[in-house]
């Protein structure tokens, strides 16, 4: 599919901004337009749909600024934003406002989710990069088995052959890999697309029992897991991914370095994609 141009009149802003002067951007507040424009529960008409893409338009400019602090300087962030826009073309088009969900949660799951999949498609990560990646998540899975709890930073570098600074660098190199978002879970969710796992977290009433009870185990794997974490990990996370908020406001709150943080996170996405790694052996194939 053909990129839309991000402009200084779709964006408020110029296509050269700096992602540094993007990251400055304040949170924004973005009220819900769920009965103002679905209420009917028609199909919008054109005017109705360029309406409200201009109303939501600065959430397009918030994600990518808040993607951008963990990506490379040379990612577009053009091509991000513009890839927002096609999911949130995309939210406005499958939006059905009888499972009772608000249109700013899922036109955000959407945005998110096509600039992940724009990511993906440049394989912006190196394959030397990845393969550091993995091997350090079978090392904490190998590990936090063994131990029967999180492995400490030194138990790790031994076990990889590294000294502790060799360590550091390498959470740093392997950052950019742990991105945790809903496409992580949808990779382990039963055969189905990234609309079937939305719809099936949003809607309770779910009448396969199968697929409900698949749901509820990984539901229930992923909280073990959370609550198995450091507390300190387990605090950057609340905080990055629920109380939305940067590294480098964690980092104020918590008295650490930006970059401390920052490998507090890869820690805590490493140890959870080997919890997860763990669990689909056991299970026979239980977890996709």
């Amino acid at each position: 599919m053909p990129m839309l141009t991000a402009t200084s009149n779709s964006f408020g802003g110029t296509s050269s901004e700096s992602k540094q002067e993007m990251k400055k951007r304040p949170k924004i507040v973005l009220k819900d337009y769920t009965e103002f424009f679905f209420k009917e529960g028609k199909k919008l008409s054109p005017e109705k749909r360029e309406e409200l893409i201009l109303k939501y338009t600065p959430l397009i400019r918030y994600i990518a600024g808040k993607l951008a602090m963990r990506l490379p300087p040379h990612i577009s962030m053009d091509d991000l934003m513009s890839s927002g826009v096609i999911g949130l073309m995309d939210a406005i088009e499958k939006f059905d406002p009888s499972k009772k969900i608000q249109f700013k949660t899922y036109a955000e799951f959407r945005i998110r989710g096509a600039m992940l999949d724009e990511l993906r498609a440049q394989d912006w990560v190196p394959r030397s990069v990845r393969k550091k990646a993995s091997e350090l998540e079978k090392t904490y899975q190998k590990l936090e088995k063994m131990l029967g709890r999180p492995a400490e930073d030194e138990e790790v570098a031994e076990a990889l052959g590294l000294t502790m600074d060799q360590f550091y660098d390498l959470l740093e190199k392997t950052k950019n890999v742990t991105f945790l978002d809903i496409e992580a879970l949808r990779r382990r969710m039963p055969e189905g697309s990234d609309e079937d796992l939305f719809d099936l977290i949003a809607d309770d009433s779910e009448s396969d029992p199968f697929v409900q009870l698949n749901l509820t185990e990984v539901k229930e794997l992923l909280i073990n897991s959370i609550n198995d974490l450091p507390e300190k990990e387990k605090l950057v996370l609340s905080l990055y991914y629920y109380e939305d908020l940067t590294m480098r406001e964690i980092g104020e709150i918590m008295g650490y370095t930006e970059s401390r943080i920052s490998q507090m996170h890869t820690k805590a996405i490493m140890r959870l994609r080997a919890s997860l790694a763990d669990a689909e052996k056991e299970s026979d194939g239980f977890l996709p």
